[in-house]
């Protein structure tokens, strides 16, 4: 975005597509507010050419299921079409509330953003699984594997990654919802109790509802335990790599350091004001983003020459479709902080100034029109595997 129009954006009260003697004001309705959480939507930077589609979606916009002990709401291939790879689920539970007994055919996988929640799993071998997850943890459960979560004392909020874009938490296979749809005889049958026994279950899902709040682990546990599910279900991004550069941080979660985590990668990345997450790709899925804080922008580059820039929020979901540039720009003055999810056990990117700083001078010359100060100073020939950063001005 130019300093015009820049300004343009923040000092007119009611934005408009109109950059010096270019564009002109909106005659009909609009929505102001909207228009200037997007500006780079109303007015594009010149960069940007051709139709791109949308690769942004709030979760303000997504639909709220209310219910006694918590919500959720969530960002599908019907909120968010390109997004095939990966669906979302933005989920809170009051202090007891439950997401109650279920498992789903996607993998799940999750990052506690406020609060904290016990969760239990179990596996095929037997073995059972409870923890309790506070800010910055993070679960995966493989699919297929029954879980639960619960909110503790302060209630929990946390986002739901699942390895599918068409995922929907309205469609999981719940424990109540089963029980309701099999017969009482054959229930009788399989639990060696009389039929009666079931006259008074629900007739239908739970889903979220109100309990009490557990007391500490060692008080809730079976009265006949099994072993422990190892490796463990759950792990937090300070246990990742973690990455710092000029400009900014990130930690990365993959199989390497999160061994259940076997369809799903992440980093918590971090960007300093006036800082920018460099011009790169990913050679192996395509991207799924969260804003947890601040603001930017990010420039998509789809090849033949289209381009299109989108403008993100703290509570945006953000895509990038498989091997598209792009980069990431702190535009407020607080650290843009978000996740980077990826349907892979690895991590994997490619720097554009490394692969540049690898390829010989001569050759980057007859490509670009730039000079031996240049390719020596300006690009990054150390051997970083992952996330190089840059900074404006730095």
């Amino acid at each position: 975005m130019t300093n015009e129009n820049k300004d343009q954006q923040t000092t007119d009260p009611l934005p408009q597509p109109k950059v010096g003697r270019r564009g002109g004001q909106i005659f009909g309705a609009h929505n102001p507010e909207v228009e200037r959480q997007n500006p780079d939507m109303l007015t594009p930077p010149d960069t940007d050419y051709g139709t791109m589609p949308s690769l942004k979606w709030p979760y303000a916009l997504s639909h709220t299921r209310v219910e006694d002990g918590g919500w959720s709401r969530e960002v599908t291939i019907r909120e968010l079409p390109e997004s095939t790879t990966l669906a979302g689920v933005n989920m809170h539970l009051e202090p007891g509330g439950v997401r109650e007994l279920h498992w789903h055919k996607e993998a799940e996988w999750a990052f506690m953003i406020k609060g904290s929640a016990r969760i239990t799993g179990f596996d095929e071998n037997g073995h059972m699984f409870i923890d309790d997850v506070e800010e910055g943890g993070v679960w995966n459960f493989p699919s297929g594997i029954p879980h639960s979560l619960k909110g503790l004392e302060n209630g929990a909020e946390f986002i739901l990654v699942f390895d599918d874009g068409a995922f929907s938490e309205n469609s999981t296979f719940s424990i109540t919802d089963w029980f309701a749809h099999t017969p009482n005889d054959v229930l009788a049958k399989n639990f060696s109790v009389p039929e009666d026994t079931f006259t008074t279950f629900a007739n239908g899902e739970k889903y979220i509802y109100q309990g009490k709040v557990p007391g500490p682990i060692n008080q809730d546990l079976p009265k006949h335990q099994n072993n422990t599910v190892k490796p463990s279900f759950s792990s937090r991004f300070d246990y990742g790599k973690k990455v710092n550069m000029k400009g900014g941080t990130a930690r990365i979660l993959d199989s390497h350091n999160f061994e259940q985590s076997t369809t799903i990668a992440a980093a918590l990345v971090e960007v300093e004001p006036g800082g920018i997450r460099e011009l790169h790709w990913h050679p192996n899925e395509a991207e799924w983003q969260y804003y947890l804080e601040g603001q930017g922008r990010m420039s998509v580059f789809a090849s033949s020459g289209k381009a299109r820039t989108y403008n993100y929020q703290a509570g945006d979901v953000g895509y990038v479709p498989f091997a598209m540039g792009h980069y990431i720009e702190n535009t407020g003055d607080t650290t843009l902080r978000f996740l980077e999810i990826f349907r892979s056990e690895r991590f994997a990117e490619i720097s554009l100034s490394q692969w540049m700083s690898q390829t010989p001078p001569a050759l980057l010359k007859e490509h670009l029109p730039i000079d031996n100060d240049f390719i020596n100073h300006h690009l990054h020939a150390d051997n970083r595997p992952v996330l190089n950063w840059n900074k404006n001005n730095m």
